[in-house]
């Protein structure tokens, strides 16, 4: 095996921590991968890995071996998508995720237009209220809501999101308003158990409220409906609500208490070397994102 192969499965392995995995995705044999990182270990007077029989983990030196290889790998790949002309027109498949409410009514159309524009390009899009792994399901692009952990992906910032409570008009007109988190105890609410899910609500200051919901539903739409119906208060992502906001069916309320507004990212794995699918579809992502009112 040639040392550019072996340095591929060697960053495919610390990305995965597992030669079995490692195996599958690069649809090799896990005794070819085995033997690859031995001899390169060999070749090179050093371990890359530490092997238990729960967990493969990057050694100190293998650490630093594999950023070297991923420069080198991507160094690799940018030289013959040049030499090939594949920066040119996009083509083949882009795999985008977003959070469902958000991949529906802001990621959707950008993606149904990218396609537009590039008609060699097909698309499939994943949209889940659920942390997903780019590399293990395949994806080239995610557009992430929330703080970013250390992960080593592209990361561009496009804008902000608030959490906000709200309710229609109608409930207020019955129950009143709330004009601190404290009065939330008089009041009727429905809660998501899905995504950001959380019976303790944070506002400015670090101030927190624990919350007893009187209606708990899987989905932030049903809660969403329940508020629209005058039912009760609840509290989401204020672009879920965008459309009932600007037509006055629902109202924000406590928005002197919010806590920080939450950043909007969009992430891919492979920073300046992305291939031309990738890298026009981010470019179009972010003007668009950054443009969209209700995010910032």
């Amino acid at each position: 095996m040639d040392r550019w192969q072996a340095m591929r499965i060697v960053a495919r392995v610390a990305e995965t921590e597992s030669f079995a995995e490692t195996a599958r995705l690069l649809h090799l044999s896990p005794p070819v991968v085995t033997r690859a990182v031995a001899a390169l270990e060999e070749a090179i007077g050093a371990r890359l890995f530490v092997r238990t029989t729960r967990s493969v983990k990057l050694t100190e030196a293998g650490a630093r071996y594999v950023a070297d290889c991923r420069r080198i790998l991507a160094d690799i790949a940018e030289a013959e998508a040049a030499a090939a002309g594949s920066y040119g027109m996009p083509s083949g498949s882009l795999a985008v995720t977003a959070p469902i409410l958000f991949g529906h009514s802001h990621v959707l159309p950008i993606v149904t237009d990218y396609l537009d524009a590039y008609p060699a390009m097909t698309a499939r899009t994943l949209f889940v209220d659920r942390p997903v792994n780019l590399v293990e399901e395949g994806i080239d692009v995610a557009i992430r809501i929330g703080h970013l952990p250390d992960s080593g992906l592209a990361a561009v910032k496009v804008g902000t999101v608030r959490r906000v409570v709200c309710g229609a008009p109608g409930y207020f007109a019955q129950a009143g308003m709330p004009v601190r988190p404290a009065d939330l105890k008089q009041h009727r609410i429905a809660v998501s158990t899905g995504s950001w899910a959380s019976p303790e609500w944070r506002f400015k200051d670090d101030e927190r409220m624990t919350v007893r919901p009187a209606l708990e539903t899987n989905t932030n739409e049903a809660c969403i409906t329940a508020a629209l119906a005058g039912w009760g208060l609840t509290r989401v992502l204020h672009y879920q609500i965008g459309p009932a906001l600007r037509e006055g069916r629902l109202q924000i309320v406590l928005a002197e208490y919010e806590e920080e507004p939450l950043p909007i990212h969009v992430l891919h794995p492979e920073g300046r070397h992305a291939p031309a699918k990738v890298r026009t579809f981010v470019d179009l992502a972010v003007a668009r994102l950054r443009a969209t009112e209700l995010l910032n």
